[in-house]
């Protein structure tokens, strides 16, 4: 079986069509579930972001997968297929596990190196996990992927240039208004982006924070960390009055703040004029706000292009590297264990061969004493380690080099191995003298 990736971001498709693949966390499981009901496909975990949402997969057939996986994402999402596939990417095995690392690791984010992917791959696996979606093959790999993205965040120096969307939002509304100090700013959503906002916007300065949320019992917990208030989202209008910058990230479908509601705040303000920083997806400010006099609304896209530059930082390339080397490592490591069985199935059958002509050793020669069988006995098990010593040798040679495979299948045909048989795998492969 192989790991296919299927999915799109940032990099390829328009913002209009990652607000139309964004998923709720119910629907990235139902995806997944969809996506499992294929025969080309045992494991699958969805990976849906403020840029990108991705589909891993273990598959049975390459071709037969990426059809159905395609098919399945266009009609959760409601979107046309053939509006979907120009801005698909698919990576496949090697590449497929590159692209995982590079994720995890924040190498492929919007906000290059920033580290809040590395919790929403962390999620997405356990929620895969909790509803029997995953299984050995995808667990591994992104297991890997988060104890390599934690070393990018540990080992190297990415956090040091690293942008986020929520400072590169509040640069703008500095940009706009002259810094944040003695402003009112009102962060709408208490999860993971909004408390970063809250959190963000409280060291900068500013004068008031409010949090406004459905639950209003997170909005209060947020906001206690920060030394703000909560707000209920029903006092929304009041709340956007008071506001000089409003910061957003909402898992709502919809409009949460529309352009009429931003004309009345503007009135109760006196035309004073507000920053409006949308960090959602699918947008939660409505994009006729930007027409509303004195206001300025920032979405996702300009802050996109203010965080352009950060991938040719050292600090990224050093990361980069790090994060190519442990790819290499990773697929080197799955080689070895890929063959590992057919050495063990060759060396049980080498040993089955040898005892059944032991025993008939016996049965033809009665008058050997124990010393003499004994002899003979080694006589036998060395010839089989010599013989045996270059295969399994130069087979764990090969899987270093990643060609481990053709080898694995050559010597199954010439022995007529079956490396899954039960009985031939009960002990791992041992060489006298070498570690296999």
């Amino acid at each position: 079986m192989s790991l296919v990736v299927l999915g799109l971001s940032h990099h390829g498709a328009p913002l209009s069509l990652l607000e139309s693949v964004a998923l709720a966390p119910e629907d990235r499981t139902a995806l997944e579930a969809a996506v499992l009901r294929s025969e080309h496909v045992s494991e699958a975990v969805v990976l849906s972001t403020c840029n990108r949402t991705e589909v891993y997969a273990e598959c049975l057939t390459f071709h037969g997968a990426v059809a159905d996986i395609t098919a399945v994402l266009a009609s959760a999402c409601s979107v046309d297929r053939a509006q979907l596939q120009p801005h698909l990417f698919v990576h496949y095995e090697d590449r497929g596990i590159a692209h995982v690392f590079r994720v995890a690791a924040g190498l492929d984010s919007m906000a290059v190196g920033e580290a809040q992917v590395l919790g929403q791959v962390r999620r997405a696996l356990a929620r895969a996990q909790r509803h029997g979606h995953v299984g050995p093959a995808l667990n591994a790999v992104l297991q890997q992927a988060l104890r390599v993205a934690k070393r990018v965040h540990t080992d190297t120096g990415i956090d040091l240039v690293s942008g986020s969307l929520v400072q590169a939002g509040i640069t703008r509304a500095e940009a706009e208004l002259g810094g944040l100090a003695g402003l009112a700013v009102l962060v709408i959503g208490a999860g993971g982006m909004g408390a970063l906002a809250a959190a963000a916007v409280a060291r900068s300065g500013a004068r008031t924070v409010v949090v406004a949320n459905r639950n209003h019992d997170r909005a209060r917990a947020v906001a206690a960390r920060v030394g703000g208030t909560a707000r209920p989202l029903a006092d929304l209008g009041h709340a956007l009055a008071e506001a000089d910058v409003v910061i957003s990230s909402t898992g709502a479908r919809g409009c949460v703040v529309t352009a009429d509601q931003v004309r009345v705040a503007m009135a109760a303000r006196g035309g004073r004029p507000q920053v409006y920083v949308d960090l959602a997806l699918p947008h939660d400010i409505d994009l006729a706000v930007a027409g509303v006099p004195a206001v300025r609304r920032v979405g996702l896209a300009e802050l996109g292009e203010d965080l352009a530059d950060a991938g040719s930082a050292p600090q990224v390339a050093e990361a980069a590297d790090l994060v190519t080397a442990e790819v290499a490592g990773y697929l080197v490591a799955r080689s070895a264990e890929a063959v590992a069985p057919t050495v063990t199935a060759l060396r049980a059958r080498a040993g089955e061969l040898v005892e059944e002509e032991l025993r008939r050793l016996e049965r033809r020669t009665p008058d050997l004493d124990d010393a003499q069988r004994a002899e003979v006995r080694r006589a036998v098990e060395r010839v089989v380690d010599k013989l045996l010593h270059t295969p399994t040798v130069r087979v764990k040679e090969l899987a270093r080099e990643g060609q481990g495979g053709s080898y694995a299948r050559a010597l199954s045909e010439l022995f007529d191995l079956d490396p899954r048989d039960v009985s031939l795998v009960g002990a791992p492969p041992t060489i006298p003298g070498e570690d296999v």
